[in-house]
């Protein structure tokens, strides 16, 4: 009975591994979305006024799923802990099971050969009986002998004897005590159920193995696809690092190479005239243009058909906003750009200009003008 408690005690554990393992391939499910997520954020087109924080905002969902992964590999250590507990009690079921079966085994011996010694005995008695009518009945024919007096002639030692073993096999009998008769049945049961645990951890095992694998080749794949992406970035930040800064160098480096999922980014950033190479160093209006270079980094590396972007240029001073436009004169060939500005060189750069205006009665009205024909208007 204490081995069936056992095996279901066992049970219930493998059931919640299961439970863990089902968690396990959801948090495998949000990872993927995640990483979708990440591709969309590469491909997205419409920026808002450009801002420290949201220049890096690769890097924070990049780190989003490397916290995801770190979750999924915390259920997995959960159950990794619940397959051993799971084999420890696996193990106490089989050794229990192993102990009553090797004293349902000694029982079996011992009841069988009392058995058979018993009826041995009484065979043997049976035969001494009817041998002692035949004596009797000898000694009345032959010897005019009553029965009573056939009776009273000494007994051969061999009577004493089998009386007294079979007085010892029944005084065995009774330390044995009541033998279950439905011991086999039950042992039968018991060992089915070890079976059906054995092969419910063993499929454990084989799905914990799946997962590790799983795991492998999706942390491979996201250092595939984010190293990719962010050498194809890096390149195209030095080109155009070096359109708003003139004769400068600017270039993206991993802080970790050996584990970019986890590295942070460095912005190395050195306008002409300048040692400075970090970006807190820098003025704003050169904050600005560095992060306007990554942002068109990103869209080169990850084009779509139209950009809008929020006056993104309202903090430059004339110098460094000629310096913008002339990346947007550059970038104009690749894709349309929807700007929102109030600066008027911006303004005489467009091929069309939108307008919205406020009329009497408080509706409002767009207005648009072409300012001059191009292939591709921007």
């Amino acid at each position: 009975r204490e081995v069936e408690l056992r095996l279901e005690q066992a049970n219930h554990a493998r059931q919640e591994a299961a439970a863990a393992l089902g968690a396990v391939m959801e948090r495998r499910r949000m990872l993927e979305d995640r990483l979708r997520v990440v591709r969309g954020e590469l491909q997205s087109t419409v920026v808002r006024p450009v801002d420290p924080a949201h220049v890096m905002r690769l890097q924070v969902i990049e780190d989003q799923s490397v916290q995801a992964l770190k979750v999924v590999r915390t259920h997995l250590g959960t159950l990794r802990d619940r397959q051993r507990a799971l084999r420890r009690e696996a193990g106490d079921a089989g050794a229990r099971l192993a102990t009553a079966r090797t004293r349902l085994e000694e029982l079996r011996n011992a009841a069988e050969i009392a058995r058979q010694e018993i009826s041995a005995v009484a065979v043997e008695i049976a035969e001494l009986r009817v041998r002692g009518e035949s004596v009797a009945e000898g000694l009345r024919r032959d010897a005019d002998a009553s029965v009573e007096e056939a009776l009273e002639v000494p007994r051969p030692d061999v009577d004493e004897d089998l009386e007294s073993l079979l007085a010892s096999h029944e005084a065995e009998l009774r330390r044995l005590g009541p033998v279950n008769p439905l011991a086999a049945q039950e042992y039968r049961d018991l060992q089915e159920r070890y079976d059906f645990l054995a092969a419910q951890l063993d499929d454990l095992s084989s799905s914990r193995a799946e997962l590790r694998k799983v795991i492998a080749a999706l942390d491979e794949r996201i250092v595939e696809e984010f190293t990719a992406a962010f050498q194809e970035v890096a390149r195209y930040f030095e080109e155009y690092f070096g359109v708003l800064f003139p004769g400068g160098k600017g270039r993206l480096r991993l802080v970790d190479g050996s584990d970019p999922l986890t590295s942070g980014v460095e912005v190395e950033a050195m306008p002409l005239g300048k040692k400075v190479s970090r970006l807190s160093l820098l003025s704003g209006g050169e904050r600005s243009l560095a992060a306007l270079a990554f942002l068109f980094s990103v869209f080169r590396a990850r084009p779509g058909p139209f950009y809008v972007l929020d006056e993104v240029e309202a903090a430059l001073d004339d110098a460094n906003l000629r310096r913008f436009l002339r990346l947007v004169d550059r970038f104009r060939e690749r894709a349309q750009l929807l700007i929102v500005t109030h600066q008027q060189q911006t303004m005489e750069v467009a091929d069309i200009l939108y307008g919205v205006t406020l009329e009497r009665g408080g509706s409002s009205q767009v207005l648009s003008r072409r300012i001059r024909e191009r292939s591709q208007p921007a």
